[in-house]
């Protein structure tokens, strides 16, 4: 699963524990060789041991390893992102400052998708850091896939109403296919299939060897982004329309025209990714609350939503997926860029190793993002332009080497509890928090009417 657990062999001088009671040691060996870890047992005590309870001490001891093997930096990551997350959902409408951005620039509300996705690519690099069978392996990634397909349709295709609206289901002549779960879902199997199917078997020594080792999945990456790109702008965008209903349903809808005839711009109305989506998914299968109604052009509180300006534009209201087609594409990038985060943890067993060799393409990512906006490919979550990948991608891998610092490296953990074990439910927390499934549940207890209940008594869903 794409928020699923990571796990890694342990760090150089990092601690095992002891329970002062067991009558064998543990030899573990962390080179890439054969022979793995072996246990031995005190031959001149073990006669007393009944067999049933050496098994049971010995499975007690490899679960213990694996509490110890787990990356703690990784969950507190994740739960941090979950927490930024909610935050940004709940306060956005409150402080625009934190909301997403209406267009073009970025918000902390346009970094939580791209650091959920670096986070599904370290994941995976710890995840098939050993591969008995591809086929297998192959396997259940494509089912991991499936589950988050169908739990993303669900939840996001429209099924459930919201607060003010108690009944459920959707007419799949309108149901919204792409969203936030998808779009992960897309960006787990890519990367699973890069690193089951295109890692090569040469020894990592160094960085430069590392590169040699996986250049197949550079070579994909190199491929995607240029795919996009050249999609993006070269693909020409017609003139295209799109209908609103009315509020008497024996009226006919109200059709608007978009005029574009143009080729390579990333505007809210005439780009390429809109005009994918609404080729191969349909319009009435996007997302039909933009996020450029909140411009300037199209609403007169921006950054905030609000009524039309009276000269708006004819585009302000028609339906654009922020997880759409093209931008997924993009998307997976970011999924690759942490999975090679994720190989420097496999091959690189010191500290200042590991630091060094997430720092430097981080901060080379950072620069080359901002360098772009200034030259007038802009930052632009809703596209997920080029740039855009490359200030989150380096954000994401440096905010992820300071916790590392501060969690594995000097044992700070007591602080990040609360972050840990949301990273560690943070498929469970995203159903909860972000579809409004705890809500709903807690408004249809009611007294007499649908309108007495908890929410209402404490303001919410007015």
């Amino acid at each position: 699963m794409a928020m699923a657990m990571a796990m890694y062999r342990p760090i150089k001088g990092q601690e095992e524990e002891d329970d002062g009671n067991r009558n064998r040691s543990l030899k573990s060996n962390d080179g890439d060789g054969a022979g793995g870890g072996r246990t031995v047992v005190d031959e001149n005590k073990s006669f007393i041991l009944p067999t049933h309870s050496k098994q049971q001490r010995l499975k007690q001891q490899q679960q213990q390893q694996q509490q110890q093997q787990r990356l703690v930096s990784l969950d507190v990551f994740r739960g941090l992102t979950v927490a930024l997350m909610i935050l940004v959902d709940d306060a956005g409408g409150v402080l625009p400052a934190i909301n997403h951005s209406p267009w073009n620039g970025l918000t902390l509300a346009d970094v939580v998708m791209p650091f959920f996705l670096f986070m599904v690519g370290v994941s995976l690099g710890l995840t098939y850091k050993k591969l008995s069978c591809k086929a297998v392996a192959t396997r259940k990634a494509i089912l991991r896939t499936l589950k988050l397909l169908i739990i993303g349709l669900f939840l996001q295709g429209g099924f459930l109403h919201g607060l003010n609206d108690l009944t459920y289901g959707v007419d799949m002549t309108q149901i919204r296919w792409m969203g936030i779960l998808q779009r992960i879902a897309v960006g787990y199997l890519v990367g699973a299939m890069c690193e089951i199917w295109l890692k090569g078997d040469n020894q990592v020594t160094s960085g430069l060897s590392m590169l040699r080792k996986y250049q197949f999945q550079w070579g994909a990456v190199v491929i995607l982004v240029s795919l996009y790109l050249s999609l993006l702008y070269g693909l020409y965008v017609p003139d295209w329309e799109y209908q609103i209903p009315v509020a008497a349903s024996s009226s006919s809808p109200k059709i608007f025209r978009v005029k574009c005839g143009v080729r390579g711009t990333t505007g809210p109305a005439c780009n390429a990714v809109g005009m994918i989506d609404r080729t191969i998914l349909g319009i009435h299968h996007l997302y039909r609350r933009p996020v450029y109604a909140r411009t300037k052009t199209c609403s007169i509180n921006s950054p905030d939503n609000g009524p039309l300006p009276p000269d708006a534009p004819s585009w302000c209201q028609a339906p654009f997926d922020p997880e759409g087609l093209l931008s997924s594409v993009m998307a997976v990038v970011t999924c690759l860029v942490g999975l090679h985060y994720g190989h420097i943890i496999v091959h690189f067993k010191e500290h200042k190793d590991r630091i060094l060799h997430w720092m430097v393409p981080s901060t080379c990512f950072v620069v080359l993002g901002l360098v772009l906006d200034l030259s007038g490919m802009h930052v632009n979550k809703a596209l997920y332009t080029f740039s855009y990948m490359c200030v989150t991608a380096g954000a994401a891998g440096i905010v992820f080497t300071g916790i590392y610092i501060l969690v594995d490296v000097f044992g700070f953990r007591r602080p990040t509890l609360v972050l840990e074990w949301m990273g560690k439910h943070a498929l469970m927390i995203f159903i909860l928090a972000t579809t409004n499934v705890l809500p709903v549940i807690l408004q249809g207890f009611y007294w007499k009417q649908p309108g007495n209940n908890i929410l209402r008594l404490i303001g919410i869903g007015r």
